[in-house]
Order: structure tokens, then sequence, then C-alpha cells
């Protein structure tokens, strides 16, 4: 044990490393399937940088889960699963969106949007699990619909990752399966393209900054690859019957995250 104590990697101690690993892991797991990845990743980096500002947390784990993100948006491309003409402009709108919601957020008072989400989060949950129209083959709808909706749910989802950000793939996800009527292969491409963007912008802010452990970074980042490439190919296999149940642990740890953001706020800065 002592081995493991002695042992550091950028100030830190390589059995808490090895606990960073495995709780990315089952992010970067999580995050390929349904997203959310982020509700798993970044508790556990706070929870082993806690003596440090929590920008450390933040970076570190944007590069980790930047790079594993890579992975499962390569496998859902590899596939087939992502439709350019609808995607490539989404980036730009979610981008957009972000940008707004930053400046929206240091304008009003997060706590507003956390008791919001603690109402809604139940219902979606609870409209998830009875939905019947998760289908797993594309589904004929006008193109210029289905962009519209596709446009319009990632510049107002984006909006929502600037502003406050945990569950932004699984919104993504519900909007686009239940509104623009994606197939839910094609949706979880698509939300992984669009969270790659957004994660890349993220973390080149966070290096400049200097809040970024390369060390603790990359070897954490191997476990969320790991995870994403295990995660993307469960999901391609399996589709909605993964996916759908996945969608609903995501909104459940998204409310508790909620909850204890609300009840113990100096935990998360």
């Amino acid at each position: 044990m002592s081995f493991f104590t002695n042992i550091t990697i950028d100030g830190v101690a390589l059995w808490v490393v090895m606990l960073i690993c495995a709780g990315v892991f089952l992010a970067g797991f999580m995050d390929a399937i349904a997203g959310g990845g982020g509700i798993i990743s970044l508790p556990t980096y706070l929870m082993a940088f806690h003596s440090l500002p929590f920008y450390y947390a933040f970076g570190t784990n944007k590069l980790s889960s930047g790079l594993g993100t890579v992975f499962s948006t390569a496998r859902y491309i590899k596939n087939g699963y992502v439709d350019w003409r609808l995607f490539a402009p989404s980036i730009a709108f979610a981008l957009t969106g972000s940008v707004g919601g930053t400046w929206l957020q240091h304008h009003t008072p997060d706590v507003v949007l956390k008791y919001m989400l603690l109402a809604v989060l139940p219902v979606v949950a609870v409209l998830t699990l009875r939905s019947r129209s998760w289908s797993d083959e594309p589904t004929e709808m006008d193109f210029k619909k289905q962009a519209a909706i596709v446009w319009a749910a990632a510049f107002i989802i984006g909006g929502y990752d600037g502003y406050y950000g945990p569950g932004t793939g699984t919104f993504l996800m519900l909007a686009l399966i239940n509104l623009a009527k994606i197939d839910t292969r094609r949706a979880a491409g698509g939300v992984k393209v669009i969270n790659l963007s957004s994660n890349i912008g993220s973390l080149f802010t966070a290096i400049r900054g200097g809040y970024v452990f390369f060390g603790v970074g990359l070897l954490a980042a191997l476990a969320s690859m790991a995870g994403h490439y295990l995660g993307a190919g469960l999901a391609i296999k399996n589709g909605s019957r993964i996916v759908r149940p996945a969608v609903v642990v995501v909104l459940l740890l998204l409310s508790v995250k909620v909850v204890s953001e609300l009840l113990f706020p100096e935990f998360w800065g």
C-alpha cells in the first residue's frame, strides 16, 4: 500500500489517480450511451482535488472526457450514424447558444434554474419511460422541418450548457429522438459530434488558464477512452433497449446532483 501512497502524479497520490480512472471509465461508458458523463466524472475530480480551486477539477475533467469523446464519436462516424447535413450546422448553433447561456449566467442566479430542474427532471424521466416513440430505424420526415428542430434544439440546449451544463447530451438526445424523430443510434452519433466540439472549446480555455493537470488527465483519458469505446459499441448494438433506460439513470443522477448542489454548495465550489 505504501507504493500507492508514496508515488504521486502531479502531486496526487497514485491510489487517488486510480480511483479517478475508475470514476472516469464509468462516466465515459455512460456518456457514450446516453450523455451526462460529467455528472459522474466531475464529482470524482472534485473529491480528489478537494484542497484546490475547483477550476482544476473542471479543466482536468475536460481533458480526459474530451479525449474519451473522440473515441465514441469516431465509432459512431465509422458505423455511419452521423448525418453531417444536420449536425455540422448544429455545432455552430450549439456554440452560439452556449455563449449566450454563459452571458445569461453572469446576469442571473443559477439557483432559479436548479429549482426548475428539480420540478422538470422527474417528469421528463417518467415521460421517457412511458414513451413508445424511440425508434431504432430512420423515420421519414421533411428535411427542412427536421433541420429546424435539430438546430433549434442545439441552440437552446447549447444555451443550457453555457448556463449550467450537466446533462446537456442527455437533453439533446431526448429532443432529437422525440421531436426530430431521429432514430436512436443516429441521435447518439449527432450528440457526440456536438459534445466533442464544445469539449474542445472548453479544454483550450482551461489549458490557457493553466487549470489542467496533464499527468492525471492523460492517465484518466485512457480510462475514458475505454469507457467511451465500450459504451458506444453497446449503444450501436442494442439501440433504444440500452439507451432509453440509461437516459433515465442519467436524469436521476442529475436530480441527485442538483439537490446536492443546493444542500452542499461548498463542495461544488
